[in-house]
C-alpha cells in the first residue's frame, strides 16, 4: 500500500454502494406478487433498478400496472421490505476491510442515502454499524434529496468538515450529480446496480472503481 492518505471522511451511498440489499427488496417484491397470484421474481432481474428506489423497483416487477396505480403500492411495498430488512443481504465483499482501514486511518466515515431515515437507521445495529457510522442522513431527513447536493453538505458540516475535506462513494448517477454541486470528490462504485443503458463514464465522477478493496489503497482514488 502507498503513503497515501485517506481523507478526512468518507461518505456513502448505502444500497449499491455499502450493502447489497437487493436480496431484502427482492423478497418484499415477491411478497407482493404472490399476495396477487404472481410467480415469483428473479433477482438479476430486479437487482439493476434497487438504486433507483422503490418507485423503479415496483414498475419493474408489475411493468403492466399503470404509474398511478403503482404509486398507491408505494406503502405496501415498505411494509414488507421493513418485514425484511436485513434478513437477506450482506455488505458487499471488502467493504468491512475498507471501513475497518478508514477508522485505522483516524478518519471517519458515514452515509447518505435516499433510502428513508428509518429504515437506515433500523438497519444499522443488525451490520454492527450504529457507533461506527459517523452521520446518516436519508432521503426524508431534510428538504431536499440526492441529487440535490443538500444531503452531502450538511453531512459535511454534521461532521464539522468542509464538503472538499470529504469524498462521496456511489453506484448511481444521482450520487455523483449530488458530489460534485456539493464540491465533494465522488468514486463511482462499479460493483453496484446499474440498468444495461447506464454509462457510468457520462456521469463524470473523479474515479471509477471496480471493488470496494480496490479503495483499501487511497492512491487508488484521492490526489496524491
Amino acid at each position: 500500500m502507498s503513503d497515501a492518505r485517506f481523507p478526512k471522511a468518507v461518505l456513502f451511498d448505502l444500497d449499491g454502494t455499502l450493502l447489497d440489499s437487493a436480496p431484502d427488496m427482492l423478497a418484499a417484491v415477491n411478497a407482493m406478487r404472490a399476495s396477487r397470484g404472481e410467480p415469483g421474481m428473479l433477482l438479476d432481474a430486479l437487482r439493476p433498478h434497487v438504486s433507483k428506489g422503490g418507485r423503479a423497483m415496483i414498475a419493474a416487477a408489475f411493468p403492466q400496472v399503470d404509474a398511478a396505480m403503482r404509486e398507491t403500492w408505494i406503502p405496501e411495498f415498505l411494509d414488507h421490505y421493513r418485514r425484511e430488512l436485513g434478513r437477506h443481504g450482506a455488505p458487499f465483499e471488502g467493504v468491512e476491510a475498507l471501513l475497518a482501514a478508514i477508522e485505522a486511518a483516524g478518519s471517519r466515515w458515514g452515509i447518505v442515502t435516499n433510502k428513508p431515515e428509518a429504515l437506515a437507521v433500523a438497519l444499522m445495529p443488525l451490520l454492527g454499524w450504529e457507533s461506527r457510522c459517523a452521520v446518516l442522513i436519508g432521503g426524508d431527513s431534510l428538504p431536499a434529496r440526492k441529487p440535490d447536493p443538500l444531503p452531502l453538505r450538511v453531512a459535511a458540516d454534521r461532521m464539522g468538515l468542509a464538503s472538499q475535506d470529504c469524498v462521496y462513494v456511489g453506484d448511481d448517477e444521482r450520487d455523483i450529480a449530488a458530489a460534485r454541486a456539493a464540491g465533494m470528490r465522488s468514486v463511482v462504485a462499479l460493483w453496484g446496480y446499474r440498468l444495461d443503458g447506464d454509462d457510468p463514464v457520462a456521469w463524470q465522477g473523479d474515479v471509477m472503481l471496480d471493488t470496494p478493496r480496490a479503495m483499501l489503497d487511497p492512491s487508488n482514488w484521492m490526489p496524491r
